[in-house]
């Protein structure tokens, strides 16, 4: 209505759309708009007619204070797949630095930008026909394309290309033609995101348009049939492209050709197939006058990197879940139990053992003025109570552990980050990474200085002492409930032998509970 029936906007928003060529029947295909520089006009107006105020902020119409978003622009409907309005774009018509060119409607319940495809709505049946879809950057390019004919044309709606947009093309053709502006500057930020077609097994071809121009002006400038020949002759295979490109840049310089044939190789690494991926490969190496063997081995350590990368990534966010249910089900109080029960803090403790023989099992520590491995002592000290971990992963870690030491066989950090087992291995880089880094801050900005007393890991030895004390007093509180549970069980049925017997090993729990609190001075209750 603003754009058609205003004076303002025939003059402003409609001269603007013919000044780039737009056809009338275009600008109502694609539902073109205008907002004039009245700044809460549409508020007011949506209000006055029914609609919700707290909507049109979610969907960021209105901003929180009851302002419009867009003014003094000329506007962009975003459609979804089936041809709902779920968004806007709008871009200014004045010559001010002081805001963007386009601004976006922010995400919302119905809008996520990276699921959204400029025109796909009108694209579809023709990306289907065509069995291509040409993918451009700007709004004014799917209009001038779609109106001279091209209608299997989209844009990625001002954001870099996502995996969930690509997506959306698959469902109509598995070929894509990316047509970029003639900016040599922009377009290896551009090709950065076409990996991630080659990762949905796609085929893709590129075209660079010549400098200066946009497929916009480049289709006003040469004309149709000019244009259709041109994406003709200059499409390019994106592997070849990218080849060609590497090779024009490095030049005789060896260093730089090695940078970019790796690029090339990251590339060749993300194509599921093996077949098509196998062609590629020769392809370059005979592009890049390199021998084939080195980009096929080069090629297959990335591809085992990102399958381990992806095993160790998927086991670490099922630990994380585990981490979570555990957390939660030691947060539910039970019957007779509080939070703070052995049963819910075990587990770490537990861990802490573990994490102490992967880091520090092959140092040696002074024990009773004799010198012996970290492992031995914390292994000798529990080996009455490991039958006792409620862990299965952590029981197995010490049950190996003491039998290598047993075998005299060497056991390391570096043995666990390398484990067969990816699940004892991902538990290794876990303890290896530290969470924790000292801030410069400290000393540089408060002339606060922390090294008073060793860092964490050079006080591996005092941690494991510790740390297995803390252990051991938790696994004979837990064994002192359960026996008083034993003894209560003794009184009721009046089994004089059994309860005698429970007593002593109640004596004898609460010395051995006792002296390791003495050790870590605490006092047991």
């Amino acid at each position: 209505k603003q754009l058609h029936e205003t004076d303002l906007g025939k003059s402003v928003g409609l001269g603007y759309f013919r000044e780039r060529g737009l056809l009338l029947k275009t600008i109502e295909k694609f539902e073109l708009g205008y907002t004039p520089g009245d700044r809460d006009g549409l508020t007011r107006n949506a209000v006055a007619t029914g609609y919700n105020i707290d909507f049109l902020r979610k969907l960021g119409l209105t901003t929180d204070s009851d302002r419009d978003f867009f003014f003094g622009r000329v506007m962009f409907p975003i459609h979804n797949v089936s041809g709902k309005v779920v968004a806007f774009a709008g871009r200014q018509l004045s010559a001010s630095k002081k805001s963007p060119k386009y601004i976006n409607s922010k995400e919302s319940d119905i809008y996520h930008k990276s699921k959204v495809l400029y025109g796909l709505h009108l694209a579809k049946q023709a990306i289907r026909k065509e069995d291509q879809c040409i993918l451009v950057e700007g709004y004014t390019d799917v209009l001038a394309l779609h109106q001279s004919g091209i209608e299997n044309v989209v844009a990625s709606s001002g954001t870099a290309l996502t995996s969930e947009q690509i997506k959306l093309v698959k469902r109509y053709s598995r070929h894509i033609l990316v047509l970029f502006d003639g900016d040599p500057a922009g377009l290896k930020a551009a090709i950065r995101g076409i990996d991630l077609i080659l990762e949905q097994d796609m085929n893709v071809r590129l075209v660079m348009l010549p400098e200066g121009d946009d497929p916009d002006s480049y289709l006003q400038r040469v004309g149709m049939t000019a244009f259709r020949q041109y994406l003709e002759d200059e499409a390019k295979d994106f592997i070849l492209f990218k080849t060609d490109l590497a090779i024009e840049e490095a030049g005789n310089d060896p260093v730089k050709k090695t940078e970019l044939i790796k690029g090339i190789v990251a590339s060749l690494a993300r194509i599921p197939d093996s077949i098509k991926r196998s062609l590629y490969i020769a392809q370059c190496a005979e592009h890049l006058q390199v021998d084939e063997a080195i980009l096929i081995d080069e090629t297959h350590n990335l591809i085992t990197q990102k399958s381990r990368k992806e095993r160790i990534d998927k086991l670490r966010q099922e630990r994380r879940d585990h981490a979570i249910e555990d957390q939660v089900k030691a947060n539910q109080k039970k019957p007779g139990q509080s939070k703070g029960s052995v049963e819910a803090k075990s587990h770490f403790q537990e861990r802490d053992i573990v994490r102490i023989l992967i880091l520090h099992g092959d140092k040696m520590m002074e024990q009773e003025e004799e010198s012996i491995k970290v492992s031995t002592y914390v292994i000798s000290q529990i080996q009455d109570v490991i039958h006792e971990f409620e862990n299965d992963l952590y029981s197995r870690i010490i049950v190996e552990y003491g039998k290598r030491l047993a075998s005299g066989e060497e056991t390391n950090t570096k043995y666990f980050l390398n484990h067969r087992d990816e699940e004892i291995s991902l538990l290794a880089i876990d303890f290896c990474t530290s969470p924790y880094e000292y801030s410069e801050n400290w000393e540089k900005k408060w002339d606060i200085h922390l090294q008073t007393q060793p860092v964490p890991e050079e006080n591996g030895i005092q941690d494991s002492v510790q740390a297995l004390l803390r252990f051991m007093l938790r696994k004979f509180q837990k064994l002192s409930e359960q026996n008083r549970e034993q003894i209560k069980n003794m009184y009721a049925s009046e089994d004089q032998e059994g309860l005698l017997k429970h007593l002593q090993v109640q004596k004898m729990l609460d010395e051995q509970r006792n002296e390791i609190a003495r050790k870590l001075n605490t006092v047991v209750l």
